[in-house]
């Protein structure tokens, strides 16, 4: 898909920009290659730099309830220092490395609801303007698509994915912000869960797995997640019996007492991992996550790149096919 946006802040007569990214998905960790087009305006410009910027819609916990942002979680600068003449046409084709913790978009070609996009900065005689997007397409990796394969087998069902705003303590994530799959649990384990959600956190040499259960309370108690983490490795994926490593890994999951999640400072609270230490996850009412931005950090944009307000609308209009009707 391509976009096409004349230069607001230089006004009639300005360059234009075109981002067109090679078709097909491209992995988490991998390579995202495409061309921009530069069309030179009604007079010469110096091209200051041409930087492409990864976002995403994420969700915040927010005074009891959700707000939407969008999060960058990538700047990479493809071009600059150099003039574009008077209705010159110029192409500048660039390779970026993704990061390991992209969020996957979509599982054998369907959608999961997840929204990523690729926006173009042009920089020209000290003013700055912001393309419209282009769709970003993640698909998993091997070990991701293994374990939900896994899961798929085992009778866990699709209910929903989102992006978090936040951390998992515990976890040795990057991004300012987490994917949570959620799966509705397999027949012989919904008696033991009402939910299960899934976090891949991968990195160049494996990946951290975090399960988290929502447990049903009893006459006596209340519900409680439960969380384990479980780290695997990158090599060997095709060779490994995901269905009885998954299955012992839900095993202990409903086995285990866990911990209560309980508010904590920033909507972080602890939990127990699988590998025996005592760390944290996300807590919070419904889906057991956490992440609270506070109301003045979704006023002004928080640390990590979250901006409210109508950024959010541009990623919504641009993922309707409203991004032409959206200039101003």
């Amino acid at each position: 898909m391509v976009f096409k946006k004349l230069l607001g802040a230089l006004g009639v007569g300005g360059p234009t920009v075109d981002t067109v990214l090679d078709p097909g998905t491209v992995l988490p960790g991998g390579s995202l290659t495409g061309r921009v087009h530069l069309q030179g305006g009604s007079a010469d410009f110096d091209v200051e730099h041409v930087t492409l910027e990864l976002v995403a819609r994420v969700e915040a916990e927010h005074d009891g309830g959700e707000a939407e942002g969008v999060a960058t979680f990538g700047r990479f600068t493809v071009a600059g220092g150099f003039r574009l003449a008077e209705g010159e046409r110029r192409s500048v084709p660039f390779t970026v490395a993704l990061p390991w913790e992209t969020p996957v978009t979509e599982l054998y070609g369907q959608a999961l609801g997840i929204v990523l996009g690729v926006r173009t900065e042009l920089a020209v005689a000290g003013a700055k303007d912001k393309g419209d997007l282009d769709p970003l397409a993640v698909a998993p990796l091997p070990v991701q698509e293994a374990v939900l394969e896994a899961l798929g087998r085992l009778g866990f069902g699709f209910k929903s994915a989102d992006l978090e705003y936040g951390h998992i303590r515990g976890t040795g994530q990057q991004l300012p912000f987490y994917q949570e799959i959620e799966l509705v649990p397999a027949p012989q384990y919904a008696h033991a869960m009402r939910e299960l959600e899934v976090t891949f956190l991968a990195n160049p040499g494996g990946m951290e797995v975090v399960l988290e259960a929502d447990k049903p309370g009893g006459f006596f108690s209340s519900g409680h997640d439960v969380v384990n983490r479980h780290v695997v490795s990158h090599d060997g994926a095709a060779q490994r019996d995901w269905s009885s490593v998954v299955d012992a890994w839900i095993r202990q999951l409903v086995a285990s007492h866990g911990h209560h999640s309980a508010p904590a400072p920033y909507g972080h609270a602890d939990a127990y991992h699988s590998d025996g230490h005592h760390g944290g996850h996300r807590s919070g009412p419904g889906m057991g996550t956490a992440i609270a931005a506070g109301a003045a950090g979704l006023a002004v944009g928080v640390a990590g790149g979250f901006v409210a307000a109508e950024v959010v609308d541009e990623v919504g209009d641009f993922f309707e096919g409203d991004d032409e009707g959206d200039e101003a």
